[in-house]
Formats: structure tokens, C-alpha cells, sequence
């Protein structure tokens, strides 16, 4: 099963990545060496490569609300199950939403000091109309809006904070009715499959889709446009270093005394087939096992973390978010506050509850981030083509934070033999 699902990943894979190094070619090719004119300018460039590229965006963005309600009800639900768990169910959550708060925060300081935004002229690429009249919203109307006056009106705007306030809210109730609301939790979860089904599904055309973005974009722009895409995958590269190699250490060292060093060299192998399956949800079985067998982690602790971890534990995301909203604030010329940067920072948060464990969906809820501060969503189009690469980093410090927060609650639950860590 996992052979066939990582085959399956590697094959979209290359083929995004052929088609992100094809488009940028043919972009640069026509930008420096087709005569501008009506063929090139409005049947190719704003004919064809935009109405494909932007159907492509149109596609991710129709999944957004039913994905993330889905997701969370759905994850809410586990949690609430849990009953036999309890304390460790509550710290499980509170450690994941520590950890990926901190990684927002890392992701947005990390771009701040890379600035990947600056010098690339947008106004070339693509016009955006942005609302002139941005009315403030004071805190308390902020934290009064969080609070759903009417669920269905939020999720045909997509106001994405109250439909995770409310899908929280469904989860919990399901969980606590049991047998008696069976039909109403079995339609969720078949739903949430529904929905995962479906962004593979589109995932399948995402090739031409890159090409068609990343063509458009360097058919605009030509050479200029690869220095800042550097400097982006550099940001996010580093925060995601920085993430899970230093914070989640220092972490796993201060809780437990363990030795990080062992951890990460009888991790790697299951940080690997993440990194090349590029879906949280294929490595559950290799976690579980790897963390029993080379780490003397229960399973008792290991089969609730670790699933709950793919549904509920997504850092990685969360800094692609932090680094791509900076990215695309700076693009756009757009200043962000420190309450925009603290809205950032809760959002991409509970974002990440939401985010369902296959490969690239972090992309869907990014429009949700950049929606939360007012940035053009049209930006998400310059990040399409290298985001695949990025992704596959991801779900390496995903899984690796799933990984370190479950080695610490076995410890403090008396259910980590450390003789099989220690074991060479």
C-alpha cells in the first residue's frame, strides 16, 4: 500500500518539477526571444497561460471551506474520543499548537531578515485591484468575529476563523453524543474522504498547472524573477532547519534529557520516506513502528499522537504560510503591522488544524492566511511552481515534530523505555 502511494507521489513529483523547470524555460524563451505582439502578449501569455493557471488556483480555492470544516470536525472528533486519554489528549494539542505558533513566528523573523520580496517589480505580472478603503477593525470586533452569527453565511464568504470556531464546536458535540449522533459523524468522516479524494484529484492536474503559472510569470518577467524565488525557498528552507533541528532538540532535550543527536539518526529514515511521499498521512504506520521499536515509545502513547499529529500537527505549513505571506506582502508593496503579523500567526496556526495530510494542501489554506490580512490572493500563482519541492521538506518536519511530541508524553506518562533508546 505505502509502495504504491509513494510511487504514485514521486511520479506527481517529477512531474511538477519537469513542468516548473519546462515553464520557466519557455517563460524566459518568450520573454527575451518572441517579438511582443498581439500572439505572444494576448493568445499566449494572458490567453493561455493565465485562464489555465488561474483555473488551476479556482480549482484549490472551490476546496478550501468544505476541506478545512471537514478536516476539523473530523480531527475534533478524535480528540474528543479520547476520553480514556484524557490529560494526554489536552497536552498533545496544547504542545502541537505551542510548537506550531513557534513556527510561524521563526518563519516570519527568518523572512524578515532574508526579505525574498524585495525587487521584483509585480506591476509587469499581474494588476491587482486592492480595495483602497481598508476600514480597521478594532480588537474587540476582531475577537467578537471569531464567533459565528450564522455558520452558513461564514462559509459562503469564507470567513475562515468562524468556520473553524464552529467546526471545533460540531467535532466536540459529535464526540460527546457517541452512538447517538453515529450518522451524522459517519457523514463527516465519509465526507472528509470526499474532499481528500478530490484534492488528489486536482493535485493530478497541477503540472500543467505550474507550467502555465510559472510560464506566465517568467514570460513577464524573465531573469528577473529567479533571484527572489531563491531568496523564498531559501527563507523557507531555513526556517524549516531551524525548526526541526534546533527547536524541536532543544525541545525534546529539556522534557526528556534524551539525546537528539540519537533521535534524529534512528528518525531519519521515516523523515525520508516523508520527504519523498510528501503525505503526513502515508508515514503514520512507519512512525508508530520506528518510535516503538528503536525508541521504546509505547504504542498505546504512539497510535493516538501520531494520527492526531497528521490531522492536527502541521509546522511545516505553517511556515511556508509565514514566509509566503511576508513574501507576497513585500511583492505586493504592502506593509503588514504587528497585529497583521499577530493575525498571521493565529491563523496559520488554527490553519494548520485543518490542513489534511496529503501532499501540497498547505497551498489551499494559504489563500485563507493571505485573506485574513488582505493580500492579494493572486499571489499564492508565484509560489504554485516551487512549492512542490518545499512541500516534500514539509512533511519531513511535520512528521519529525509528530515524532518529538510523542517521545515527550510517553516520557512524562511512564511509558518510554529508555534502554531502547539508548540502544545502538
Amino acid at each position: 500500500m505505502s509502495d504504491s502511494k509513494n510511487k504514485k507521489s514521486m511520479g506527481l513529483s517529477t512531474k511538477i518539477f519537469i513542468a516548473l523547470i519546462v515553464g520557466a524555460l519557455l517563460g524566459v524563451g518568450i520573454h527575451y526571444f518572441m517579438p511582443e505582439g498581439y500572439v505572444r502578449d494576448t493568445i499566449i501569455i494572458e490567453g493561455v497561460f493565465y485562464v489555465v493557471g488561474q483555473g488551476f488556483i479556482r480549482l484549490m480555492q472551490m476546496l478550501v471551506v468544505p476541506l478545512v470544516f471537514c478536516s476539523l470536525v473530523c480531527g475534533s472528533m478524535a480528540i474528543g474520543d479520547t476520553k480514556t486519554l484524557g490529560k494526554v489528549g489536552v497536552k498533545t494539542v496544547l504542545f502541537y499548537l505551542f510548537t506550531t505558533a513557534m513556527a510561524v513566528a521563526v518563519a516570519i523573523g527568518t523572512a524578515y531578515v532574508i526579505n525574498p520580496g524585495t525587487g521584483l517589480d509585480m506591476d509587469s505580472v499581474q494588476k491587482v485591484e486592492m480595495s483602497t478603503t481598508t476600514s480597521e477593525t478594532s480588537l474587540v470586533d476582531t475577537i467578537l468575529n471569531i464567533i459565528p452569527k450564522n455558520p452558513i453565511e461564514s462559509m459562503a464568504k469564507g470567513d475562515m476563523l468562524p468556520i473553524i470556531v464552529f467546526a471545533l464546536f460540531v467535532g466536540i458535540m459529535l464526540a460527546k453524543l457517541g452512538s447517538r449522533a453515529t450518522t451524522v459523524a459517519n457523514f463527516f468522516s465519509e465526507f472528509n474522504d470526499v474532499m481528500m479524494e478530490m484534492t488528489m484529484a486536482i493535485m493530478k492536474v497541477a503540472p500543467i498547472g505550474v507550467f502555465c503559472l510559472i510560464a506566465r510569470t517568467f514570460a513577464n518577467l524573465g531573469f528577473s524573477a529567479f533571484l527572489p524565488m531563491l531568496k523564498y525557498m531559501g527563507s523557507v528552507t531555513t526556517s524549516l532547519i531551524i525548526q526541526c533541528f534546533v527547536i524541536y532538540q532543544i525541545l525534546l532535550f529539556i522534557f526528556t534529557r534524551l539525546n537528539p543527536m540519537k533521535f534524529i539518526k534512528k528518525f531519519a529514515p521515516v523523515m525520508g520516506f516523508a520527504f519523498s511521499t510528501a503525505t503526513s498521512n502515508a508515514t503514520i504506520p512507519m512512525s508508530i513502528d520506528t518510535l516503538h521499536k528503536k525508541m521504546g515509545v509505547s504504542k498505546q502513547i504512539s497510535s493516538f499522537t501520531i494520527p492526531l499529529g497528521a490531522t492536527v500537527n502541521m509546522d511545516g505549513t505553517s511556515i511556508m504560510q509565514g514566509v509566503a505571506v511576508v513574501f507576497i506582502a513585500q511583492v505586493y508593496g504592502i506593509n503588514l503591522s504587528p497585529a497583521d503579523l499577530a493575525t498571521v500567526v493565529v491563523t496559520a496556526t488554527l490553519a494548520s488544524i485543518g490542513t489534511a495530510g496529503v501532499p501540497s494542501v498547505g497551498l489551499v489554506t494559504l489563500s485563507m492566511v493571505l485573506a485574513s490580512v488582505g493580500l492579494p490572493v493572486e499571489g499564492i500563482a508565484l509560489i504554485m511552481g516551487i512549492d512542490r519541492v518545499l512541500d516534500m521538506m514539509r512533511t519531513a518536519v511535520n512528521i519529525t515534530g509528530d515524532a518529538v511530541c510523542t517521545t515527550i508524553i510517553a516520557h512524562q506518562e511512564k511509558m518510554l523505555k529508555r534502554d531502547v533508546f539508548n540502544q545502538e
